[in-house]
């Protein structure tokens, strides 16, 4: 093979030619608060293809997270060293208003900041950092929960500091849930909460908490003396992790995991040993307000997904386009533009989906949803957080084999691509979990038939046309499919409920497809095209090569 240019690929802005999030941003937010984005977002998009990026892979390799259990005189201090460039990304980032500026005013407009604008600006720092994205993940969900059920009390003590942009010092967040005996049971914990005066201290480990060491605040399930089994009987619990005197909170990190990816990001086990912690809203409504909280960490890991997927994608863009194989370059090849125009095409319709929802997030979260919204939305996150995570896996896997034997070597970006992406099928709820979430809608909701009204609707504000037409009859065979599925017993349902959910993602992003289409026309209306071809298969063999014919307008 042949070079015909310098390979690594050496964008300048991951913001400037992202189109979908660009239109996005117009369709979502005001005039004024849009070019506020645009400003910010081109030096963030700078910052993270530049500066960021190069700390990422320096954090990824010699860099990575170390506890420091012990100080010079043996006294445990359960502290985490972290480099000096990954400092850097945390004041960066954080002063950004990635987390803060959801909760307080932004200073140039006077006025808070939303979901949208914080989501952009998580895609953004994806492309190069979604290690990273996860601490910043725990940071929201921190925010939420103290800004949505603490008291007056402890919320001014920590929500400042948890939204802190470079105005006071920083917290950072994090959510510990999992126990050794619990996992995903989260109902078997057994972390307690013993009262001491008029406070709580907490007993017993966390086995998987990210972020340790590095959160000011951290915010922890465990159970009351008394209360019940299950996970009825936990609390929520703001627990800082040092005294007011800097001592550390009678806790302990007994180790950090060593994990495949995203190891910008320590995870460790945490003990607790009469930690001092600050009962955050009702005692017996524990598990609801985490289950809140994390809705919000699943669209989080459902932006860092579409982040790694454009990464992987613009890397092999770059790769195939600057590189010959028999006499000419590989972009000449019809398999290679196949490939790269059914990335182009999935990639966009995905990340318009995953903003659909961050907008109808923004409207229950502020209280402006009705039950349905908040019901529908529930859906969606389940089957986008899904259908998202498994593609980041697709896509960086991809990307490895378009580099060729290159693609598996360290001093690209593309193994560290795939090693942070396969996380994401495992944080904040496994597809089995994730398959669980709905069948709960559907047996207590009836969702599936929600969701094909509301499908229904969209669809007859649109103007007739071939493509609109293909979803009205897949949406007809999905409804036939959900009303077979709602009729199952519990365990054929369990058995069944991964690939309805996957049907059901399919569905929600064909629906957006022809939207954008009719909306947009031109490369919007052939993106969709090859999406809608290449998700229902209905390309025969022989017929029109269309991601070959489209190929100039869309990659």
């Amino acid at each position: 093979m042949k070079v015909l240019q310098q390979e690594e690929m050496k964008t300048t802005n991951f913001f400037k030619d992202n189109d979908t999030l660009h239109k996005v941003l117009e369709m979502m937010l005001d005039k004024e608060f849009v070019e506020y984005a645009t400003r910010e977002l081109t030096d963030f998009g700078e910052l993270c293809a530049g500066d960021i990026d190069v700390r990422a892979k320096h954090t990824d390799r010699e860099g990575e997270p170390r506890l420091q259990r012990y100080n010079a005189y043996g006294e445990e201090v359960s502290e985490i060293w972290v480099n000096d460039g990954y400092k850097k990304t945390i004041e960066e980032t954080y002063n950004t208003g990635i987390v803060g500026y959801v909760h307080k005013d932004i200073p140039q407009l006077g006025r808070k900041g939303n979901y949208v604008y914080s989501f952009a600006q998580g895609y953004i720092l994806s492309h190069t950092e979604p290690g990273f994205y996860c601490p910043v993940t725990l940071t929201m969900a921190t925010a939420y929960l103290l800004d949505h059920y603490a008291s007056d009390e402890v919320k001014e003590r920590f929500l400042p500091h948890v939204c802190a942009t470079g105005d006071t010092e920083l917290y950072e967040g994090a959510t510990f849930l999992t126990e050794r005996q619990g996992g995903s049971d989260v109902g078997a914990n057994v972390v307690e909460a013993k009262q001491d005066g008029n406070q709580y201290r907490l007993y017993g480990e966390k086995y998987f908490a990210s972020n340790a060491g590095m959160c000011g605040v951290a915010m922890v399930l465990a159970r009351m003396e008394g209360a019940q089994a299950g996970s009825k009987g936990l609390t929520l619990f703001a627990v800082p992790w040092r005294k007011e005197d800097g001592t550390v909170n009678n806790l302990r990190i007994r180790r950090l995991k060593d994990k495949l990816g995203v190891r910008a990001v320590p995870s460790g086990e945490v003990e607790f040993d009469g930690a001092l912690a600050y009962v955050v809203g009702e005692p017996n409504k524990g598990i609801y307000y985490m289950l809140e909280a994390l809705n919000l960490s699943r669209i989080c890991n459902a932006v860092a997904s579409i982040g790694i997927m454009r990464r992987g994608y613009l890397e092999a863009k770059h790769y195939v386009t600057n590189r010959q194989a028999f006499g000419k370059p590989l972009t000449q090849y019809p398999m290679i533009q196949d490939t790269l125009g059914k990335f182009a095409a999935k990639l966009h319709v995905e990340v318009a989906t995953v903003f659909d929802l961050i907008h109808q997030y923004d409207k229950v979260t502020s209280g402006q949803g009705n039950e349905e919204d908040i019901i529908l939305n529930r859906l969606y996150i389940a089957i986008m957080k899904k259908e998202t995570a498994e593609q980041a896996v697709h896509y960086a896997s991809e990307a490895i084999e378009l580099h060729g034997g290159n693609g598996y070597i360290e001093d690209f970006v593309t193994p560290r691509l795939l090693r942070d992406a396969q996380v994401l099928t495992v944080w904040e709820g496994t597809a089995n979990i994730l398959a669980l979430e709905l069948i709960r809608l559907v047996d207590k909701f009836h969702v599936h038939e929600l969701f094909v009204r509301v499908m229904e609707e969209r669809l007859e504000k649109l103007a007739d046309s071939p493509l609109v037409e293909i979803v009205v009859e897949q949406l007809a065979k999905l409804d036939s499919t959900l009303q077979t599925f709602s009729g199952l017993d519990e365990a054929t349902k369990t058995f069944e409920a991964k690939k309805v959910a996957e049907k059901m993602a399919h569905l929600y992003e064909s629906v957006v497809a022809v939207e954008w289409a009719q909306k947009f026309g031109g490369k919007y209306e052939k993106l969709a095209d090859i999406y809608l071809e290449s998700t229902w298969a209905l390309r025969e063999m022989g017929a029109p090569m269309k991601t070959v014919q489209y190929f100039s307008d869309i990659v």
